[in-house]
């Protein structure tokens, strides 16, 4: 046994250091933190906020099996990543290891390559508390909004629900532009463009710098332009330069990855921990755009070879933010002699990090731009043409520019043909087009990671599960919008006359940005109009500014929670007793027939139209929205549509048919089977000729592709991917086999796997009681429904045989259950029918609002 104990907290990791420091060293993985807060229950004293924190059942085993090799080791090296998040591992490890000061080595590097591990352990250090404590604050401060919040929002808005610190603060950024689109108003103008013939009559294409706000306007202008002889007022070139940007950050990879690869911010990570983990990049969660000296060589002398020396100037960045840690570097390729890896998705980020950095250390493209001004001294504007021509290509060599969608998409890079001061240029046509503004964009992943960073919420670290996080809780989701159609004017100018049209533009349409759900916004509204100062941007900032004091030394962490709680939970004591309900109640209008009020609110499973008054003798009717509509613009027409839901159709192969909608979405219902409809289709335009086509769809989906033992297997694809069904169990398909054409030896080796593993799964089974001793991971374990409860050890304090727990009786294995959750087989009282019944509000009446 090697006496020395190296821990990092990621077995790919663990597997490339091991590599690199030979049988010397034993290098283990921590699989990510080896404790944490608890589960259940806030699990920190708030008098002195400190917390109670536990190994989880899953890890116990871990634990057991690391304490064992610490006690075979002379030194032990803690390895975890250098950010506050590695150090608290790090600590964590310390604390519940018991590992001795003048034994324990804390270890950072920023790139896994057998230099860094090697130069790292020749440097080692003391743990630093106050990033250990940094990291601290944060778990803590955000346990207690997410512990304390959340029940608010069960009780004034709906069970279930959560807030978070950042998470909620991110919904409100996108909340708050959703409404800002829809209180839009688009004012139009003309835009006017023309083309020139010179006298070697080609094309030069030219427009006015300045909009006119109307149709008159533009309407004279182009009169004026048809008695006008135009020609070159002035010709104007002059040198420019365009720059390489500053390597790669955190942020601004997982925005460079959005725009040019398509890549979701949570995949983005994914690759880039990869990569580090292998040994291709340096850290990737750094918001640093510092490069090593050595770096900085190492890309020169690749540029040299590669380009020349005139393409090479090595050159430092400097972070704007002020709270970058310029002791961390960018992220970097960790060897710039290698152009590419060989596994085809690592290599596309890889490249895209690899030019990046080179791009940075190159010379600066040199343009050379030329304006050409049209028109006539008698006409109020005249028209400019701009082209560019590269002279230097520079750092695009490497790393070409593209475009952002909120960008001016009219950006001129043409080249313009030779004309001189005085020339006479014919107009071949000039268009004057109605343009209409528009408002800002909904955010992108990538647009809103930038937003956040700007306004200094979160940090490299928090961008990918904040945004994985408000997809998860349903509070925001990515959406297509079907776009608008409008009229717009075009008029054009040719052989002096001048020509109307009316021509239809698309507008408003938008595939794969944030977009707030309708329970998003309700929750929204609670937390700002309630929570208004832990909602605020700025507070949300001084918070992360405060973690970095912390960081620092420059503050102590206990007094940060201690000023934090203070002014928190008295707000929260206030809300939960005096706040009303929200529910983002709308009153539509009136229902002709019971002349009734018609709302628009979030129900117990979504958003819902209601004829009628909870409180009113008479039970009201409810309808629930369809997947395109939201409360917020739904109209009063739209609702009462809603009330033909569920619909009959002509009964098909003698069953009956008809359209609902549930709580999972719109359905057809064919005799017993309910089949969803397609997303995004209206329920209400189902027809029975569609209907016939979804259901033999469905039928050609359920029929059997192979038999098992004379029994049929079925396919689908589920939430969790391509999957066969054997009887009542489904068994996920591996890559590996094609799902496409499954032959019959892939059924049989696919169930056969499946029903040994079944097989081997249960040590007992009581199925009545939902009750079972199966085997885990990490050892044997009791579940009862989908609760999983730890097997006690005897009485001479050792742990039960898998052969001993098949003698173990139900009422045994009850008593271990009640142990652990006193509840568990408590019967739930019905609480509804002790509710005292709420007074009747006034009648509200209000006209038809559309």
């Amino acid at each position: 046994m090697s006496k020395n104990l190296v821990i990092v907290e990621s077995p790919a990791k663990a597997k490339t250091i091991q590599k690199y420091l030979g049988s010397d060293f034993d290098v283990k993985s921590s699989f990510g933190h080896i404790r944490d807060l608890p589960k259940k229950g806030m699990g920190i004293d708030l008098a002195t906020f400190t917390p109670d924190y536990e190994v989880s059942a899953d890890k116990k085993k871990l634990v057991a099996d690391l304490k064992s090799a610490v006690k075979k080791a002379d030194v032990v090296w803690l390895a975890s990543d250098e950010d506050r998040e590695g150090e608290a591992i790090a600590w964590h490890l310390a604390q519940e290891l018991k590992l001795k000061e003048e034994n324990t080595r804390r270890i950072v590097f920023h790139e896994i390559t057998k230099n860094a591990i090697l130069k790292a352990i020749e440097n080692p250090r003391k743990i630093d508390q106050n990033l250990v404590n940094a990291q601290q604050a944060r778990r803590i401060l955000d346990r207690i909004v997410g512990f304390e919040m959340s029940p608010v929002l069960w009780k004034k808005v709906r069970p279930g629900l959560s807030a978070g610190r950042v998470q909620s603060v991110a919904v409100r950024l996108i909340v708050e532009r959703e409404k800002e689109i829809c209180a839009f108003e688009p004012m139009p103008s003309y835009k006017v463009e023309g083309i020139f013939l010179n006298e070697a009559k080609q094309e030069i294409s030219a427009k006015l710098k300045k909009d006119f706000k109307t149709e008159k306007e533009a309407e004279n202008y182009l009169s004026a332009c048809a008695k006008t002889e135009f020609k070159v007022l002035n010709v104007e070139t002059k040198p420019g330069s365009r720059t390489a940007s500053a390597p790669f950050t955190t942020s601004t990879l997982q925005q460079e990855a959005s725009n040019r690869l398509g890549y979701g911010v949570t995949s983005t990570m994914r690759v880039a921990q990869r990569l580090y983990e292998e040994g291709f990049i340096t850290y990737m969660r750094t918001d640093s755009v510092n490069l090593s000296q050595e770096a900085i060589h190492d890309a020169k002398e690749q540029i040299i070879k590669e380009y020349g020396e005139n393409y090479s100037k090595p050159r430092n960045y400097t972070t704007k933010s002020s709270s970058a840690q310029e002791a961390h570097e960018a992220i970097r390729p960790t060897d710039f002699s290698l152009k590419s890896v060989g596994d085809a998705q690592l290599n596309k980020l890889y490249q895209l990090i690899y030019k990046r950095t080179l791009a940075s250390q190159m010379e600066n493209a040199k343009i050379e731009k030329t304006i050409i001004e049209i028109g006539d001294k008698d006409l109020v504007q005249n028209f400019e043409a701009q082209g560019e021509v590269i002279i230097f290509d520079g750092f695009l060599k490497v790393y070409g520019i593209i475009q952002n969608e909120d960008e001016d998409a009219e950006t001129d890079s043409k080249i313009l043909p030779k004309v001189k001061k005085g020339e006479k240029l014919n107009p071949k046509k000039i268009e004057a087009t109605e343009k209409f503004t528009k408002p800002s964009g909904r955010y992108t992943e990538a647009g809103l990671v930038k937003k956040l960073e700007e306004l200094g919420i979160g940090r490299p670290s928090t961008y990918a599960p904040t945004i994985q996080t408000i997809q998860t809780r349903g509070y925001v989701e990515k959406k297509e919008i079907d776009a608008k159609t409008r009229e717009i004017l075009k008029m054009t100018l040719v052989n002096s006359e001048i020509k109307k049209e009316i021509l239809n533009e698309k507008f408003g349409g938008d595939k794969n940005k944030f977009v707030p759900t309708d329970i998003g916004i309700v929750v929204n509204d609670f937390l700002t109009e309630n929570f208004n100062e832990v909602l605020d941007y700025g507070f949300t900032a001084k918070v992360e500014q405060d973690f970095d004091d912390i960081a620092n030394g420059t503050e102590a962490w206990k007094d940060t929670l201690n000023s934090f709680y203070g002014n928190f939970h008295p707000k929260i004591e206030h809300v939960q007793e005096n706040a009303d309900r929200a529910t983002g109640e709308r009153l539509l209008g009136v229902d002709p027939k019971s002349g009734k009020n018609v709302y628009a609110r979030i129900g117990r499973f979504g958003p819902m139209v209601q004829i009628g008054e909870t409180t009113d003798d008479e039970k009201p009717i409810f309808a629930s929205l369809i997947s395109n509509q939201n409360i917020s613009t739904l109209t009063f027409e739209e609702a009462m549509e809603l009330f033909k839901i569920p619909f009959d159709l002509d009964d098909y192969e003698g069953q009956k048919v008809l359209v609902g909608v549930g709580r999972f979405g719109p359905y057809v219902k064919f005799g017993e089977t309910f089949i969803s409809l397609p997303k995004g289709e209206n329920p209400l335009a189902v027809d029975n000729e569609r209907a016939i086509e979804i259901i033999k769809d469905k039928q050609i989906a359920d029929a059997p592709i192979a038999n098992y033992k004379g029994e049929p297997v079925t396919k689908g694809t589920g939430r969790f991917g391509p999957f066969i069904k054997y009887r009542n169990i489904f068994i996920n398909v591996p890559k590996k086999y094609d799902f496409d054409n499954l032959s019959q030896n892939d059924i049989n080796e696919l169930v056969e796997a499946k029903l040994e593993k079944e097989a081997n799964r249960y040590i007992q089974q009581w199925e009545d009681e939902k009750i079972s001793i199966e085997n885990g991971r990490w050892g044997p374990f009791v579940k009862f429904n989908k609760a999983m409860f730890k097997i006690p050890k005897k009485k001479d304090d050792t742990k039960y045989e898998a052969d001993e727990l098949k003698d173990v009786s139900l009422d045994e294995v009850k008593k271990w259950i009640v142990a652990q959750d006193k509840n568990a087989f408590a019967v739930k009282k019905n609480l509804a029918a002790k509710k005292p019944a709420a007074k009747k509000p006034a009648v509200k009446k209000a006209p038809v609002k559309k």
